[in-house]
């Protein structure tokens, strides 16, 4: 049977790698916009019912997102499960944008309950990119298939 995170990768293609590494660069940018220039906005999308407080969540998730970011980047070996883990992440942090749009907050532009809304919709794209982009999607597939 396949160990899923320390099998080889499935064959990567141009077209992941660029996938891959533009959605790492973008996780790069986001984490130093937690930290620096976007560090409000990004307070608006911790929950209010969050036990932590704003401004660690997001120092906390900033961090997070420039560790998958660089990692997406240079671990092409372990693309597969920095794939898994960064999913996971979007599937974390979706609270946080359904927070956003429950409690009305304002941040990035999002001012009415329907850009909120509609912004909700994004966070799945962003799984699958991640999936898609490593490798994943094939990787599970294949794992699923050496079991049946």
């Amino acid at each position: 049977m396949t160990n899923l995170l320390t099998a080889d990768p499935p064959p990567d293609t141009l077209t992941r790698r660029i996938g891959r590494v533009a959605l790492g660069l973008s996780l790069v940018f986001a984490g130093i916009g937690h930290l620096t220039f976007s560090r409000e906005e990004f307070r608006a999308q911790v929950p209010d019912w969050f036990p932590v407080s704003e401004d660690v969540t997001v120092l906390a998730s900033g961090a997070v997102e420039i560790a998958l970011g660089s990692s997406l980047v240079v671990l092409s070996r372990r693309r597969v499960a920095v794939g898994l883990v960064a999913a996971a992440f979007f599937v974390v942090i979706f609270p946080g944008n359904v927070g956003q749009w429950l409690e009305h907050k304002d941040g990035f532009g999002l001012d009415t309950d329907a850009r909120r809304f509609g912004r909700l919709f994004f966070q799945p794209v962003l799984v699958a990119w991640a999936l898609w982009s490593t490798g994943a999607f094939s990787a599970l597939r294949r794992a699923r298939a050496d079991r049946a």
